[in-house]
């Protein structure tokens, strides 16, 4: 033990931490050409994805972005836009500054809905969330489930529900109907001209849409 010195950080300020990690994920996301194509705000939302997970190539080559994306969940969360979420650790993980200061009701039943046999939680609680909002303006946040998303996606065409009060964010992560998922959801976005952000392939997380949401939120 004697051989043995405490050190400590040569940077220890949190701002000036997040700074140079911006930074460095700046100089580094320039390497890749499709980081390059991104407009500024998309850029952004993949910087602070990136900034959540260090991954560069799973996140600037498997994102995608509706034409409007951007503007529209931001228009959507200024305007006090529920957030329907498919995880607690989505409600969790959003920043009560953001969502108390803009009207934004995070919504979450998957702990709550009793289990019903061939049927997941998050089916009948997406389903619940969404008859609770009654067609005002949401935005669908998945993290985890891909369940969600189906469920999601059958209740807005069965409903006829307005497009242009919804927006989409699709971030499941597994091996289990994942990619599946977000292709259907692609589709569906394609389709009707839904907007939204989906990150394609296996890759995916709860913290990826929070952040997602943070850097959307810093944007307005």
């Amino acid at each position: 033990m004697t051989d043995f010195q405490i050190k400590k950080p040569e940077i220890k300020d949190p701002q000036e931490i997040e700074d140079l990690s911006l930074k460095t994920i700046s100089r580094e996301a320039a390497t890749y050409p499709a980081f390059n194509k991104f407009y500024p705000e998309e850029q952004k939302v993949a910087q602070r994805m990136i900034h959540t997970t260090t991954c560069f190539e799973q996140i600037i080559n498997n994102i995608y972005f509706s034409d409007n994306a951007t503007t529209r969940i931001k228009d959507l969360l200024k305007n006090g836009a529920a957030i329907i979420t498919d995880t607690n650790m989505i409600k969790a993980g959003l920043s009560k500054n953001y969502t108390e200061k803009y009207g934004n009701n995070v919504i979450c039943y998957v702990a709550e809905v009793p289990r019903q046999e061939g049927v997941t939680r998050t089916d009948t609680a997406v389903k619940k969330a969404l008859e609770e909002c009654n067609n005002k303006p949401m935005i669908l946040a998945c993290g985890n489930a891909p369940t969600f998303l189906y469920a999601a996606i059958e209740y807005i065409v069965k409903e006829k529900l307005e497009i242009s009060n919804i927006a989409l964010i699709a971030m499941p992560v597994g091996f289990i109907n994942v990619v599946e998922s977000k292709e259907y959801t692609l589709e569906f976005m394609q389709k009707l001209d839904v907007q939204g952000i989906v990150l394609k392939g296996r890759y995916g997380g709860s913290p990826l849409v929070v952040s997602t949401l943070h850097a959307l939120y810093k944007a307005i």
